[in-house]
């Protein structure tokens, strides 16, 4: 039995060509996951897209400075970018995107972006042209053993910005609820706080031939997290292949309903007994039209959205709902951001059955995904003019 030696010199080659092969891969990886980003930001154009695809672009511009710097000894160029890639632009706008993705505030989302600008250009600079110290080797460089204290200080900053953005999505999607939409953002922000984190550890301590590897599963994680916020999501409305793709066409949405329309419990006499007994008794307050102008505020990118979701419900109602008199929804030149709604139903009653309609309850469950925030106007009708081919105008049986 012949037992074999392997000498230091041999392990070190093995290591070395172990993390060669990694490193490789984890930026061919990178490139791929890069332009599947950019698929998904032109499928599903929007802020949160964009950054993963930032992010993505970074990490893997770092990766590819790194495949040279363990083929060769990293050098300033490669060092720089490596950690402009992994240690800033890949945390950082992974964060900022998950904080877009889940956040639908105006006035948080800007002022995300006020420190977004902070923490990108000025690290950027500092870590362009700071002085590099100590020896590079052909394994990943830790951050802190060649940059002085104030670039090691921004990034530090710019992580912890990244830790507050992504605690903050966290927090306000496990507000929204865990069931449906809600168990797939969660799953959505896992990943890239996953993501994050292995860039943010391999970044700070190099980790040798265990970085290469956790950096392939930072990259996988981002893909993953980025293609199931872009994938359309099963339905838990009904049971049919029923899936919630705003990008998809939906004016067809409604064309096969699950329940039948509510219908009313009561019907108006006809209006001709009025002729033979009499004059009409006065309308009750009960029997007056009624009518709700609803304002809707936008989330920045969404109008496309709102319109093809409004247009499927207004055609629903048009064809189920006889005692809806008016439905229709308005752009505002004015205003790119916000929408109205108005509708005028022929009593109270009708109101109430058109707010438990099925469309209408589904119309209400996609909502969030568009709108910032919603005001309701509710009217009773005291008098009015109308030219008789209004309604049916705006809207045809």
């Amino acid at each position: 039995m012949h037992v074999v030696h392997i000498h230091p010199p041999a392990c070190i080659i093995i290591v070395e060509m172990v993390t060669v092969g990694l490193t490789f891969i984890s930026a061919l990886v990178g490139w791929s996951a890069t332009a599947a980003l950019t698929a998904y930001a032109q499928r599903r154009p929007g802020i949160a897209a964009i950054a993963w695809l930032i992010a993505a672009l970074g990490i893997t511009v770092g990766l590819s400075a790194a495949v040279i710097g363990v083929l060769f000894d990293f050098g300033g160029p490669t060092f720089r970018l490596f950690h402009l890639g992994v240690s800033l632009i890949g945390p950082v706008y992974m964060a900022w995107g998950a904080f877009e993705y889940a956040v639908r505030a105006p006035n948080a989302r800007f002022t995300s972006r006020l420190f977004l600008s902070v923490f990108t250009i000025v690290p950027l600079a500092v870590l362009s042209i700071d002085r590099i110290s100590g020896r590079l080797g052909s394994s990943f460089p830790p951050l802190a053993e060649h940059y002085d204290l104030i670039p090691r200080a921004l990034v530090n900053g710019a992580q912890v910005f990244a830790v507050v953005l992504l605690v903050t999505a966290l927090v306000v999607v496990a507000r929204r609820g865990l069931h449906g939409p809600g168990r797939t953002d969660l799953v959505v922000l896992g990943l890239l706080v996953l993501a994050t984190l292995l860039s943010a550890i391999v970044g700070r301590t190099g980790l040798e031939a265990v970085g290469p590897l956790l950096m392939l599963g930072a990259v996988s994680s981002l893909w993953g997290a980025a293609a199931l916020a872009a994938k359309p999501r099963r339905d838990v409305y009904d049971d049919d292949d029923y899936y919630d793709d705003e990008y998809d066409d939906v004016d067809d949405e409604f064309d096969e309903p699950q329940e039948e329309p509510v219908r009313r419990k009561r019907r108006n006499a006809d209006p001709y007994d009025d002729l033979y007994g009499g004059a009409p008794a006065a309308a009750s307050p009960s029997s007056k039209l009624r009518g709700v102008i609803t304002i809707y505020t936008l989330a920045e990118g969404q109008g496309d959205g709102f319109d093809r979701l409004a247009n499927a419900v207004v055609g629903e109602v048009s064809a189920r709902e006889p005692d809806t008199m008016l439905f229709a929804s308005h752009t505002v030149p004015s205003a790119p951001l916000q929408r109205i709604v108005y509708a005028i139903y022929r009593d109270e009653l009708a109101q109430e059955e058109h707010e438990q309609q099925p469309h209408m309850l589904e119309f209400a469950r996609r909502l969030p995904a568009h709108v910032v925030a919603t005001n309701v106007i509710e009217l009773s009708l005291s008098d009015a003019a109308a030219n008789e081919g209004l309604a049916a105008m705006l809207m045809p049986r």
